[in-house]
Order: structure tokens, then sequence, then C-alpha cells
């Protein structure tokens, strides 16, 4: 006879055990307890992610491995093959609504919470050796919103950028609000963290050159038009973003290609991640569409 305190689902004839929570105190999901300040104190090598849409991004990848998973009981039908496909080492808890609400702290609307190990950091370097001979890249300098950043993280798989990376300064992509706005892509597009030695965020430029990449630095004095480079520079390229209000560092500039996107009369304070949407898409446009 099943225990109590298990129940079990059943989607095209595969079968998932699920642990039944009904008190938001109990200690098997400790780690999902008010979930937005361990957000901000971090989690030691894990990470949150947060809906459906993400969970199966981050299936897909062989970089991170789920840990356990926190569903609500009327999720259960939708997510149950994918539920059924994890490693059986993979504590599965569910519980009400209401109960998951008290156990996060706010409520839920997605109705899926997973902890996610991390694994180990991508290395610059090998990051841009490995990338196609036609990639296109992009580097973030100072991008501190999660919004922003999840929403070029978004835009960089729309347009099949090979790879991102970001500089000490900006956030983590894979803190949950970052990944929740990216739809899953922070777990689907490669990335690496630039830091001390020959590849940090001083040296960026040399480093794309390096490996043969073009660095396309938008500002809003920028040299050519994202049309004249989109046009000029083929092969290896890498747009550089960034934060809104101070942009690119002008030493990054100087050392690039810079690119200006001409906008109406003297404005000149699209968003960030509206900006990166529009350059990848003129970068990957091919001559005549």
């Amino acid at each position: 006879m099943t225990p109590p305190d298990h129940i079990t689902a059943q989607d095209d004839g595969l079968t998932a055990r699920l642990t039944r929570i009904t008190d938001p105190f109990d200690p098997r999901i400790a780690d999902y307890r008010d979930v937005r300040d361990r957000d901000l104190k971090g989690r030691a090598g894990l990470f949150m992610a947060e809906g459906a849409v993400v969970m199966r991004d981050m299936a897909r990848s062989a970089r991170f491995a789920f840990e356990s998973v926190l569903i609500a009981q009327n999720r259960v039908p939708a997510m149950a093959a994918w539920i059924a496909a994890l490693p059986d080492a993979v504590p599965v808890y569910v519980a009400e609504g209401t109960v998951m609400d008290a156990i996060a702290g706010f409520a839920i609307h997605r109705g899926i919470l997973a902890l996610a190990r991390r694994g180990e950091p991508l290395e610059p370097g090998i990051l841009l050796e490995e990338a196609p001979a036609d990639a296109l890249v992009v580097a973030c300098f100072g991008i501190t919103n999660h919004d922003n950043l999840g929403g070029i993280f978004r835009n960089a798989a729309a347009f099949g950028a090979a790879a991102i990376l970001l500089d000490p300064q900006c956030c983590d992509p894979l803190y949950r609000k970052a990944l929740r706005v990216s739809v899953g892509a922070a777990a689907r597009v490669p990335f690496a963290r630039l830091g001390p030695g020959p590849g940090d965020a001083g040296n960026a430029c040399t480093l794309l050159c390096n490996h043969g990449f073009e660095p396309l630095a938008l500002s809003p004095r920028g040299t050519l038009t994202l049309a004249e480079a989109a046009s000029h520079y083929q092969g290896r390229r890498a747009l550089l973003l960034g934060s809104e209000g101070p942009g690119l560092a002008p030493d990054l500039i100087a050392a690039a290609t810079s690119v200006r996107i001409d906008m109406a009369g003297d404005f000149d304070s699209l968003n960030v991640a509206t900006t990166s949407g529009i350059a990848l898409y003129a970068l990957t446009r091919q001559p005549g569409d």
C-alpha cells in the first residue's frame, strides 16, 4: 500500500513518486523557505529556478544538475512526464498552493521551484576558442539589473548568439528573477565570467581579438551605424554592451569599433535589453534580408 505521505503521478506510462508536504516548516523543504531572502544571501554553489519553461530548458543542459524540486499539486499533471524523467536521486516535493506559498514567502504563480547546482564555471578563452567560425558573442559590462540581463540572455538565445561574457560587475544570470526573465535562456546560452588575469574586463577587447572576434561597441556616438557594421563585418564578431547611463568605459570603446543606433532627434535612451535585441537582429541578417 502507498505510504500516506506519498502520491503517484502518471503521464504517458511514466511514473514519478512525489513526496507530499503539508507543513511549511517540514525540514525536508528547508532550502525553499523564504526564497527571496535566500536569493539575496546566495546559496553556496546552488541556485533557485522557477517556472516550467525554465525547468525544461535546464533539463536539456548538461551543465546543471537538479538537487530537488518543489511543485504545486495543481501543476503535477502537466509536468508529470518531465518529473518522471528526472534522476531517481532527485527528491520531488508536492504541496497544495497555500502551503507552497507559505514555504516560499510569496505567491508562486508558476507553481514550480527547483534547487540546482551551478556546475563548473566556464573559461572565457576556451568558450571563445570553441565558438564557430562565424560566431556572434555578447560581452556585457556593468549590467547590474536582473531584468536587463535576463532580457539580454533571452535575445541572445533568440538570435543564436554563441556565448555571453560577463564582467565582474554584472549581476548573476542564474539569480531566480534573471533566469525567469530570460525564459530559461540563461541555462541555454553558455556564459563565462571575465576575471583577474589575461581575460579580465580591462583586456576584454584583446581577449576577443586574440580569438579572431571583431569587438563592436555600442555607443550613442559610434562612428559606424549599425547597418554599416552589419554589412562590413562578417565572421567572428562580439557585441559589447554597457550599463544604462554610464554605458561602456571609454577605453573599451577606444579598443573596439564603435557602433551607434540612430534615433529620432537627440534621444539616446534605449533600454539596454531592447538595444541588444535590435543589434543582434541586425548583425544576424544575411545580405538581402
